[in-house]
Formats: structure tokens, sequence, C-alpha cells
């Protein structure tokens, strides 16, 4: 992540810098550990790039408890079962919309000289898959580099949530080293 070629932003052919690092489920605790741990370096480092991890679940949660929704998605799950509240929550946040506010969050909280880090993916299934995260946020927001921590696999063409459940969509991104 310290190398000018990984903060410009730029990939294979040009592309925008998105990358996908992908991980065994079970050693969850292990990457949230290691992503901590590269926080925190950063702080104490003079360098004027800033990591920035966001936590998609955390963000996900913080905004229905911003909009008061947060109590009355557990009654409406406990009245109308799990589908209908992952599809309420889905469109009460604006997951497939441009004006995704995940999206808009992590853009509005983002520095100009940063390495984004997501994580948290893992916990907001299947509210919000990472197809779109990747796909919305690619939209807004080219001018820092991205990386995706994935509780999968990712083979460049297919993702695999817990090496198992296929995200649906093709996604595009750069391998991380």
């Amino acid at each position: 992540m310290q190398k000018p070629s990984f903060r410009q932003n730029k990939g294979l052919g040009n592309e925008v810098g998105y990358y996908i690092f992908d991980y065994p489920a079970e050693q969850e605790l292990i990457v949230r550990g290691w992503v901590e741990y590269i926080r925190k370096k950063n702080e104490r480092q003079a360098d004027e790039y800033r990591i920035v991890v966001f936590d998609l679940y955390d963000i996900m949660i913080g905004i229905l408890k911003q909009k008061g929704f947060l109590e009355k998605c557990f009654d409406f799950e406990k009245k109308k079962g799990f589908d209908r509240i992952t599809k309420a929550v889905g469109n009460t946040l604006r997951i497939t919309a441009k004006d995704n506010l995940i999206i808009q969050h992590i853009r509005e909280h983002t520095p100009e000289k940063a390495i984004v880090l997501l994580t948290g993916i893992g916990k907001c299934y299947p509210i919000l898959r990472s197809h779109t995260i990747l796909n919305n946020l690619h939209q807004v927001m080219d001018r820092v580099p991205v990386v995706l921590f994935y509780p999968g696999k990712y083979d460049g063409q297919e993702l695999l949530l817990f090496s198992e459940i296929k995200d649906g969509n093709y996604y595009q991104a750069l391998g991380v080293e």
C-alpha cells in the first residue's frame, strides 16, 4: 500500500484501483486484527496518506439508528419475517439506487489522500452484496484505492461469499498481492 503505483489508484490498463482481498471466512477475527493493526500503524506515521477503514455493517446499523428505524426493524422482522425486513432495510438504505446512503457515507468521510479498506461485508449478507457496493462506489469515487476484505473466494471473475454463496454478479477487481 506504500507503493506510489498503488496510491495513484490505477490498475492494469489504467482501471480504477479497486482490490479484493479474499480470505477463508474462518480467519475473520485474524483479518480484523490485521486491519486494525494497519490502521493504527498508519496513524503513527508521518505519511500524508490516511488508511480509512469502513465497516459496512457498522455504517448500515448507524444509518438505521440515525433514522430511528433500528428498533422498528426488529418489530417488523418479528411480524413480517426475514425476507421482508431484508428488502425493507435495502430500500431504506437505497442499496441499489444512485443515492445509496452507505456509498454517500463512505464518500463524505474519505479524505483526498486516502486508502479505503472496506470490511464487514459478511456481516451484512444478504442485505448488502459486495458487487453492489463496489459497482456503486466505482460510479462516485475513483480518486483513492479501495480494498474490500472479502470472507470467501474471489477468482478474478466470481465472488463466493463464505466460499459457498455466489454473489450473483460479475465484478472485475484487481487482485491483491
